[in-house]
């Protein structure tokens, strides 16, 4: 006959397993001897290495008891439906692990490969981190939405970055992350991305965001004003000298102006 530390140690389990079993009906508690201590046979030990090894499977204990006093082909059939289940967890789980690999490769989550390979070519400019920052979660708010046009935007983006006064464009508002508010550089800077935009309208620009809805602009406009708060200070000095928005850069006409009606006048999308 054995204690219950004896039980335990046969079983693979700890005494207050043991206990635990008995208070949950699983294990039945054996009379006591002489001295009043709990003394186990052979048949004890058999049986808690069978619930062990269910609750090691994954089989919760109220179900243990059921498994426990079913006949042989109830047990089977019950074991096969506990392997279809861990089959289906260990799927779950390798989804899971999945989803980590992609956290642990960074600008890879929930973008696609160009759009990755565009904030390398950021990267390689030397552009600050928060600024990439920036870009990163813009693209991601795109591929979001609108998807199939990522590839699209990508292009002409990377078209940008092959003109040397866009890239100029850039540095300015990587520079523009550190300057604080009301800095007289930002007149200037100003005055570089209207000469860029006119520049863009007499060569014949085509709009390339024409079914990007007016609320995603906003929405990636902010991104931008976070990323870079003098960036508010920049749009304000552009609307002095005719242009508003950002992500979608229009023209306000004479028209306009003149009657405080708006009309639309699409302008190329700007980094940022």
């Amino acid at each position: 006959m054995l204690t219950i530390s004896q039980l335990a140690s046969y079983a693979g389990v700890t005494v207050r397993a043991v206990r635990h079993y008995h208070a949950k009906g699983l294990l039945p508690e054996p009379e006591r001897d002489h001295s009043g201590y709990r003394r186990y046979d052979a048949h004890a030990v058999v049986e808690l290495i069978r619930i062990r090894t269910l609750a090691e499977a994954g089989v919760p204990l109220a179900h243990v008891r059921e498994l426990l006093a079913a006949g042989e082909r109830e047990f089977t059939a019950a074991v096969a439906d506990i392997d279809r289940r861990l089959r289906a967890e260990i799927k779950e789980r390798q989804r899971h692990r999945a989803r980590i690999a992609q956290l642990a490769a960074g600008d890879s989550l929930a973008l696609p490969p160009e759009a990755v390979a565009y904030l390398d070519r950021l990267r390689e400019l030397g552009l600050p981190d928060l600024m990439i920052e920036g870009e990163r979660d813009a693209w991601i708010l795109v591929a979001a939405q609108l998807p199939e046009h990522v590839s699209s935007y990508v292009k002409l983006k990377k078209q940008q970055l092959d003109d040397p006064a866009t890239v100029a464009l850039y540095r300015d508002f990587a520079a523009m992350i550190y300057w604080e508010m009301d800095d007289p550089r930002v007149a200037a800077v100003a005055d570089r991305l209207v000469a860029s935009l006119e520049a863009a309208e007499d060569e014949g620009w085509e709009s390339h965001n024409q079914e990007m809805t007016d609320a995603l602009a906003e929405l990636l406009d902010s991104v931008f004003l976070h990323s870079v708060p003098i960036a508010r200070q920049l749009v304000e000095r552009l609307h002095e000298r005719g242009w508003r928005g950002w992500t979608k850069l229009e023209r306000i006409s004479p028209t306009e102006r003149a009657t405080g009606r708006p009309i639309a006048h699409r302008a190329p999308s700007q980094p940022g």
